[in-house]
């Protein structure tokens, strides 16, 4: 399983993709394997608040319920609408279609605390 490099990590395993002050977040190829058949997805409206280290939804499967977190502190500026109607793109596509969250960060730094790949991956035992 290949973690990409172009992304940082919580140990919660979601992953964090920055793109100007935009971060784009989703969950592991790791967690959606180990969570199996995704059910359901409960996220932010546009516009929310998040803090950093803080949930900002929870993630369900048949195995379990989860919460969800966000590394960088910012507001929600587009939610995946496409998870409402089919949850499982988070178990097919993780690092692309499946993503969660995207916002606008208001401290993008906060991304240089969180876990690299290889970090992520020695965390995970995918080394």
């Amino acid at each position: 399983m290949s973690v990409p490099d172009d992304r940082r990590y919580l140990e919660t395993h979601e992953w964090h993709r920055l793109d100007g002050d935009t971060v784009t977040i989703g969950i592991t190829q790791f967690a959606a394997d180990e969570l199996t058949d995704i059910t359901f997805v409960d996220l932010p409206r546009v516009g929310a608040a998040l803090a950093a280290n803080r949930a900002f939804g929870e993630i369900e499967s048949v195995k379990a319920t989860s919460d969800l977190v966000s590394g960088v502190s910012g507001t929600v500026v587009a939610v995946n609408e496409a998870l409402a109607d089919n949850p499982a793109l988070v178990n097919k596509d993780p690092f692309g279609e499946g993503w969660l969250i995207k916002v606008k960060a208001t401290n993008p730094a906060e991304m240089e605390k969180l876990l690299t790949a290889r970090q992520y991956e020695k965390q995970t035992g995918q080394e």
